[in-house]
């Protein structure tokens, strides 16, 4: 059955495990002897009810998610949170800081503007947004309701790798693009927050993890599906939840657990990671701008320095079975982007293909 499937390094929505495609693909007419599929469940009902609740709990577990945190399943993506966060939080001081590090920083910083005093506690867009600043960099006002940051960013391939110290000030975090790859302290977060559609499960699910007591202070005219402490009184049944991500959001977690769960999955992807890295960082052709210290483990970017070269590299790739390798529109040159599913065997092949393009070009 997977013998024509390519290697989709595709940024998102991205390749999921073949084990959970064929496992979803043998239920998806009858789940578990229901005689329906999940996608056509009411999710009032006891057997929908059993799924939602047990991937809760397995989600809570790889993550080890403390007393006092909720986990929300929402929709609207990542995007939806830009504005939910500073409806929800900004009301206790209006003013909040933001770390912009990229793109979807950048989107989440202009979007909080309209609800109070955004201050930019760090940016790296001096230097193309090719590292992450460190502690001693980040401009904090202890007066913030929150302090926003995202953890990975996708299109520049920077990736945090430490928490920031915020004092009292509760933490933000879009962990988008890196959840479920390597172990997290929720207790360290007020609010993580990521769309499914990366390491997670397909488009259409948005995760939240909060810690309670921030839920409750959201500004009179937040809309109330975007009011934390309705979905939290509605357990995420305000309205339809997306039933069918839920249920492969599931699948994935019980795919993750025999790959030695999260910590287990760390080590794998810093393996694939490292070796992509050597790998570029040793040929005479590629280059990798990302400073040392900031290379995200998730989206590899390299290039060429010249786009005829790269628009070559591109097109034989494809050619070769690999598939999404165009870097983004805003840095062009080749993105690899390696999430928890992409097997080992496929980033060696890259790898492979990479040095051979390296030889003969």
């Amino acid at each position: 059955m997977g013998d024509q499937r390519v290697y989709n390094f595709s940024a998102g929505p991205s390749m999921l495990p073949l084990e959970v495609l064929e496992r979803a693909g043998a239920e998806i007419t009858n789940y578990q002897g229901s005689g329906m599929s999940v996608m056509e469940m009411s999710h009032r009902s006891k057997v929908f009810q059993k799924i939602f609740d047990d991937t809760r709990d397995k989600l809570c577990r790889a993550l080890s998610v403390p007393e006092g945190y909720k986990v929300l399943f929402l929709q609207g993506g990542a995007s939806s949170q830009f504005s939910m966060v500073p409806l929800n939080l900004i009301g206790k001081t209006r003013r909040a800081d933001y770390a912009v590090t990229g793109n979807f920083a950048q989107i989440a910083y202009e979007e909080a503007k309209k609800y109070g005093q955004i201050s930019l506690a760090a940016s790296s867009a001096d230097r193309n947004h090719t590292y992450i600043p460190g502690q001693e960099q980040l401009k904090l006002d202890p007066q913030a309701s929150y302090f926003y940051y995202c953890a990975n960013n996708t299109i520049y391939g920077t990736e945090w790798q430490y928490i920031p110290q915020t004092g009292d000030v509760p933490i933000v975090c879009d962990m988008s693009s890196d959840i479920l790859s390597r172990p997290v302290d929720v207790s360290r977060y007020g609010i993580i927050f990521a769309g499914a559609q990366k390491n997670m499960a397909p488009a259409g699910l948005t995760v939240v993890i909060i810690r309670e007591d921030l839920a409750g202070g959201q500004l009179p005219f937040t809309p109330l599906m975007m009011d934390y402490k309705i979905m939290i009184d509605k357990d995420s049944m305000y309205n339809t939840p997306p039933c069918w991500c839920i249920y492969i959001l599931g699948l994935v977690l019980d795919w993750l657990e025999e790959q030695g769960g999260v910590a287990g999955m760390e080590a794998i992807k810093h393996k694939k990671a490292q070796m992509l890295y050597d790998v570029i960082d040793s040929s005479r052709l590629f280059t990798c701008a990302v400073e040392p210290g900031s290379r995200s483990d998730m989206n590899v970017v390299f290039r060429t320095g010249n786009d005829e070269l790269d628009a070559k590299f591109v097109a034989e790739s494809t050619a070769a079975g690999f598939t999404n390798l165009k870097g983004h529109r805003k840095v062009g040159g080749m993105r690899a982007s390696i999430y928890n599913a992409m097997p080992m065997e496929g980033v060696e092949k890259l790898c492979d293909f990479i040095q051979a393009f390296d030889k003969a070009n």
